[in-house]
């Protein structure tokens, strides 16, 4: 079992940053069980749908969706089993509840179905 806590969420105004982290425990857990698993950043804004955000694989290998690209980054710490998300420029279209998820296949990609282990989310809202 892996539990995901997110933090960092807020208020901020349109074009400021925020950064996201979110912290991987588990009972067990290990620095090198958590550095094999693929990690994914989802939103869900006020009336929409869940969507995928970003996602980096245990290589490395980080995705994003179209929206996002150029402006957020997501990074992991596998000593600190910790990964986040920088999210700079930020519009109001980025006003959702952010979730951390963690899946043990190489390559869940986009596909919530793919993450077996979520967190509970982090609100962030852009004000224009």
């Amino acid at each position: 079992q892996v539990q995901l806590v997110e933090s960092g969420g807020g208020l901020v105004q349109a074009g400021g940053s925020l950064r996201l982290s979110c912290a991987a425990s588990g009972r067990t857990l290990s620095i090198y069980s958590f550095s094999i698993y693929s990690m994914g950043w989802f939103r869900q804004g006020p009336g929409k749908e869940r969507e995928f955000v970003a996602s980096i694989r245990r290589s490395g290998t980080t995705d994003y969706t179209d929206s996002v690209k150029g402006r957020f980054t997501i990074s992991r710490d596998n000593a600190n089993t910790m990964v986040y998300l920088q999210m700079s420029s930020l519009k109001p279209e980025d006003t959702a509840i952010y979730y951390c998820a963690a899946s043990n296949l190489v390559l869940p990609g986009p596909l919530q179905g793919k993450y077996a282990y979520w967190g509970q989310g982090t609100q962030v809202t852009v004000s224009s």
